[in-house]
């Protein structure tokens, strides 16, 4: 079974967005293979569908000048931040394909990040209760599906030499007595995006049993410093 990987480097979220949709009713019509769409945002608060406005910790006027902004979506979960140094992927899978069952499909992405953070020497797990990856009580790895049809959107991101302050703005998830943290944190130094994403698709293909096809005319992730 094919994945296609498109990747995507530094792109608004509002344009992320729009792609996503756009592969979201190709893959519904079966115009297109599976495909994982990979990216960075620029500075962004993201909410979903259980999101409380209360865990916007700033007002308008400190979000405008953090250059920060505030999109609503229909994916689960509650508000979290997206930035340069986060890799961020929507897999559009059509679940009719694999398993209908939305616990395994996250399980499964799961079980990705933790396989990646292994390949570091980092030990994380799952947290009962809270989706994502976790190392200790600080996540890793932010999660948040929407699915459609059998056919999911929205995804991950994984904080990889993410500015881990744009956090302090929020609640993070709703978690008041959780934390974040990200691969440079733990390991000391930063961490080159290109190698992270050689892993992910690797890990995403053994995981989810594809072969994993690079888009070619696809943009490389850059190294942003933050």
């Amino acid at each position: 079974m094919l994945c296609n990987v498109e990747q995507l480097g530094l792109l608004d979220y509002d344009e992320g967005l729009r792609l996503q949709r756009q592969r979201v009713a190709q893959r519904k019509a079966s115009e297109i293979p599976d495909t994982l769409l990979l990216l960075e945002h620029p500075h962004v608060y993201t909410m979903g569908r259980n999101a409380k406005r209360e865990h916007l910790l700033i007002s308008q006027e400190d979000l405008e000048q953090l250059g920060a902004q505030v999109f609503e979506t229909d994916r689960g979960g509650d508000i979290t931040y997206h930035g340069p140094g986060q890799l961020v992927g929507y897999p559009i899978l059509d679940l009719t394909q694999h398993r209908r069952d939305i616990s395994w499909y996250m399980r499964s992405l799961e079980e990705v990040f933790i396989g990646v953070a292994a390949e570091y020497g980092v030990r994380s797990s799952r947290l009962p209760g809270a989706a994502g990856v976790w190392v200790g009580d600080a996540k890793l790895v932010a999660m948040g599906v929407h699915v459609g049809r059998w056919v999911t959107s929205h995804g991950f991101a994984l904080n990889v030499n993410t500015d881990l302050e744009y956090f302090e703005c929020i609640v993070p998830c709703g978690l008041r007595d959780k934390g974040v943290t990200s691969l440079e944190k733990l390991l000391g130094y930063r961490v080159e995006m290109e190698g992270i994403v050689d892993l992910v698709v690797q890990q995403f293909g053994r995981t989810f049993g594809f072969e994993m096809v690079r888009d070619t005319t696809a943009l490389p992730m850059a190294n942003h410093r933050v």
